[in-house]
């Protein structure tokens, strides 16, 4: 499924806001970083969820120049949230971030979350970038820390995204899907699957919204303007996710912020 379109960032007379959230395991910035940037230049998001962003020398430095290169300015994360990275346009204002490292099991990679909170117009929203362990055990115990996470941001509005290491069938996608919405679930609109790019099979990579976000379409960017096969090829390999979703003016609660479970309406202080 080709996206042709997709809403565009808007601010409606209300004060909510329609936003575009980018989700993009970006392979430590090792394949074409010019083929990258101009992948995330096209889809115009006002948030980018990065997983796998370089980690070791140098690493800020390459982390500006891909945000440079995207007309975008770093939020968070990075190395010190062991590869999510946060970007966004000078539309968010920030009022936040934290970097959540989780444990770490032997013999394997330190995992963490990039999470901030931002406004956007008359909006408050969380933002949480994951990356999930390849160890099944361990993939379902950070997706349950996760859920935690969102529920603890002290917002009524978050956006999760990132490399599930997993499928819509395995227990870890099934679980953040059981609590949040599962935004091309909800609204296909653009390729279901991510990995590999030359030949996508599996969608590992998702955007989820708590409830209350209205998602008005969610893909693969596959066929928008400006994104060419070249570059989606050539960039990672792992293909992006882009959704548009409207977010609800800031107290306004929705259906609740995570099915099962309320986030409170109070601020709080690799493969």
């Amino acid at each position: 499924m080709a996206m042709m379109s997709l809403p565009e960032s808007r601010t409606e007379q209300d004060g909510s806001a329609v936003i575009r959230v980018l989700s993009y395991n970006v392979r430590s910035m090792r394949d074409d970083c010019a083929a990258l940037a101009r992948v995330i230049q096209a889809c115009a998001p006002d948030l980018v969820l990065v997983q796998e962003a370089p980690r070791f020398f140098r690493w800020r430095k390459a982390a500006a120049r891909l945000a440079a290169r995207s007309d975008l300015v770093i939020l968070g994360g990075g190395a010190t949230a062991a590869g999510p990275l946060l970007l966004c346009s000078l539309r968010a204002t920030v009022e936040r971030t934290e970097d959540v490292l989780l444990p770490l099991t032997p013999g394997l990679h330190r995992r963490g979350f990039a999470t901030a909170v931002v406004r956007i117009a008359g909006t408050r929203i969380g933002v949480l970038s994951c990356h999930l362990s390849l160890e099944r055990r361990e993939r379902l115990a950070q997706a349950k820390r996760l859920l935690e996470t969102v529920d603890a941001m002290g917002v009524d509005h978050v956006v999760v995204a990132g490399d599930l290491n997993d499928v819509p069938s395995g227990r870890a996608f099934r679980l953040l899907a059981g609590r949040l919405q599962d935004c091309w679930a909800v609204r296909p609109r653009g390729g279901e699957h991510t990995f590999p790019p030359h030949d996508p099979h599996k969608r590992l990579d998702a955007v989820f919204a708590t409830d209350g976000i209205e998602v008005l379409g969610c893909g693969v960017p596959t066929g928008l303007p400006g994104v060419s096969e070249a570059d989606l090829l050539a960039a990672t390999d792992h293909l992006p996710v882009l959704a548009a979703l409207r977010v609800p003016v800031s107290g306004v609660r929705g259906a609740g912020a995570a099915r099962g479970g309320g986030v409170p309406s109070s601020s709080a202080g690799q493969a």
